[in-house]
């Protein structure tokens, strides 16, 4: 019982960040045959809104407000928020054109991999040989699912 404590402060976090980013592929796969990608994307981040919407408002009336802010922290904020959107319009656009689910674990290890390579150069995190492979098998999966795309497409 004691191993189950002794992870990082963050991995229950991570965990259930992937099983919700999981789940949101599937319902936005489930979802593009019966809305367009414009509306169905507004939907979406509206949805994702409210619910951090909901979230403050609980900070807000259980006395639990932190929440600082500063315009380099507004900027990169919105910066994030136009990535998430166009992120949603493509995954859209991807379903509908007969992509299918099971290529989207690649296309996420490709922008894991730019994130690693970010870490690297930008934020001084460690170039360790996990790492330089982890981003080595993200590209390799993303050639994988070219040829893939490239069998169904014959």
């Amino acid at each position: 019982m004691y191993a189950f404590y002794s992870v990082a402060a963050w991995f229950w976090y991570a965990v259930i960040a992937a099983v919700l980013y999981g789940a949101h592929q599937i319902f936005t796969r489930m979802a593009a045959d019966h809305i367009g990608e414009g509306l169905g994307g507004f939907v979406v981040e509206a949805t994702a809104a409210l619910s951090i919407l909901s979230y403050l408002a609980f900070l807000w009336l259980a006395n639990r407000w932190d929440q600082k802010s500063s315009l380099n922290g507004i900027v990169y904020s919105v910066l994030t928020g136009i990535c998430v959107g166009a992120g949603t319009i493509a995954f859209f656009l991807l379903f509908q054109r007969g992509g299918p689910l099971s290529s989207v674990p690649a296309i996420l290890a490709g922008g894991a991999a730019i994130m690693a390579v970010a870490g690297i150069l930008f934020f001084r995190e460690p170039p360790s040989w996990q790492r330089i492979v982890g981003i080595a098998f993200a590209v390799i999966g993303l050639f994988l699912l070219r040829k893939l795309e490239s069998r169904l497409t014959i």
